[in-house]
């Protein structure tokens, strides 16, 4: 299977693996290997710090912004309490497809809602506060869905962004790769804003986790 360069020391990564709960049953099945991009799912220790916060909060209302196979959803979905739900974004139908089958195999469909479209369309038309948000998505795209979401946080919500270290790309400041110099500027913008605290995770890629101040 292949795996993202270590940002952490050789090795590092295999052995927070091997010393962390394995993924529940219901994601046994679930990998990007049917897509042909099995590198880009969460992973199994970014599924269990989002489980750890999910047990921690109790969440009613998840927000998953880059569903890809459904992977991130159902990692936080085991976890939910009941009567909470978590809606999924999605802009490729075929991905949402691939992972609308696999959230159905793995018992979740009354559980998960992947909408397919925009993240922002799907954000207005959400009334509740959200007490979660997972931002995997489209790089040069992160600011806008901080944006769009830091104000629609509940009072004690969080926002868990993914791959903020980019392979460890991210402190290379010459660097020309458009996805590296978005997340640049999303982490700098994050990091000045008085409106939030964030803590920068050097978990697999880099999570980013954000409260309102």
């Amino acid at each position: 299977m292949f795996t993202l360069p270590p940002i952490t020391l050789p090795g590092m990564d295999e052995y927070a693996e091997a010393h962390s709960t394995p993924d529940p049953a219901p994601l046994a099945a679930v990998s990007g290997n049917d897509l042909g991009l099995g590198h880009l799912i969460s992973g199994q220790v970014v599924g269990g710090l989002l489980r750890m916060i999910i047990h921690t909060l109790r969440p009613k209302t998840v927000l998953d912004i880059g569903t890809f196979t459904g992977y991130s959803a159902l990692s936080m979905a085991v976890a939910l309490p009941e009567g909470a739900r978590v809606i999924s974004c999605e802009i490729d139908p075929e991905r949402a497809e691939v992972a609308r089958k696999h959230i159905a195999e793995a018992g979740y469909a009354d559980v998960i809602s992947v909408r397919v479209g925009p993240a922002l369309d799907t954000i207005a038309g959400i009334e509740e506060p959200l007490d979660l948000v997972f931002i995997d998505a489209d790089k040069p795209n992160y600011h806008t869905y901080y944006e769009a979401t830091l104000p629609r946080l509940s009072p004690r919500g969080l926002i868990a962004c993914d791959n903020t270290m980019w392979r460890g790309e991210i402190i290379d400041a010459e660097s020309t790769d458009p996805d590296v110099r978005a997340l640049r500027r999303f982490n700098d913008a994050v990091a000045a804003d008085p409106r939030s605290e964030s803590v920068m995770l050097t978990v697999r890629d880099g999570v980013t986790l954000i409260r309102r101040a």
